[in-house]
This record gives structure tokens, sequence and C-alpha cells, in this order.
């Protein structure tokens, strides 16, 4: 049911859960894993010209140490694990990913630090509205106190 399952991370500590999780999901169903950050172009619509590449290299530096390390943990397992950075707007390309590496469930977290907001982040949101495979969200508040 599930052979490939796409992990988008936002590289922070607050995803350990989200990890964990997928690698549940992974090690049962002896599926492939494809581990996913997003450089969010939206926030340089602020960013002077000139500054927009320097800043682009250095999240792209930053999701390819995330996902190397994300990557690492399903490889421990015996599970294979590709990595992949994409720039552009964190829930199409999520989207996109997931239909480009025909994945049979998204795994992601929640926004989850103030219950005044919707229960899930934007991004999250978006993804289980829009995506034609199953998405199970991760409640990663207490991680982020």
């Amino acid at each position: 049911m599930y052979d490939t399952v796409l992990l988008p991370t936002d590289g922070s500590e607050a995803t350990e859960s989200v990890v964990e999780h997928a690698r549940d999901v992974a090690v049962r169903r002896d599926a492939a894993v494809h581990v996913l950050y997003v450089v969010d172009d939206r926030a340089f619509l602020t960013l002077d010209d000139e500054r927009v590449p320097e800043v682009t290299d250095r999240l792209r530096d930053e999701g390819e140490r995330a996902t190397a390390g994300v990557a690492e943990a399903f490889e421990a397992e015996g599970l294979d694990a590709t990595t992949a950075v994409r720039k552009g707007d964190p829930a199409d390309e999520i989207l996109a990913y997931a239909a480009d590496a025909d994945a049979d469930l998204v795994v992601m977290g929640t926004h989850g630090d103030d219950p005044t907001r919707d229960m899930l982040g934007s991004v999250s949101q978006r993804v289980v509205t829009r995506s034609s495979v199953p998405v199970l969200t991760v409640d990663v508040s207490e991680e982020r106190d």
C-alpha cells in the first residue's frame, strides 16, 4: 500500500517525531523514502535583488544538510532514502514532488505552536486539502516548546 513515502522537512529539531512516524511506516512497509526540503522563495520578495543568490545558496546548503541528516536515519534502518532540495512555494513544491516521485504517502508536521490559529500550519493545510494521496500530519507543538 505504501511503497514510497515523502517526508518534507524544514530542518528543525521539531521534526524529530515526524521522522519517527515516517520511519515507522517505511520500516513496516519496506518503503522507499524521499526527504524534501523546499527553499521558500516567497521570502525573497523583500530582499534586494543582489542578496537573493547569497540567501538562496545559504538556504540550499541548509536544505542539503537537513535532508542528508534525515536520510541517514532511514539508511541506518536499511531503507532507501532519496534527498532533494527544491525552490518555490513549499506546498506547491511538496505536491509536485509527491507526483514526480509517485509517492503513496506524505508525512509532515503541523504548525501547532499557536492554539488560536488553524490546527495545521498553512503549508500542511494546503497539502492536506490538495493532495491526491494520504497525508499523515504529526503535531510538533510539544517539540517547539
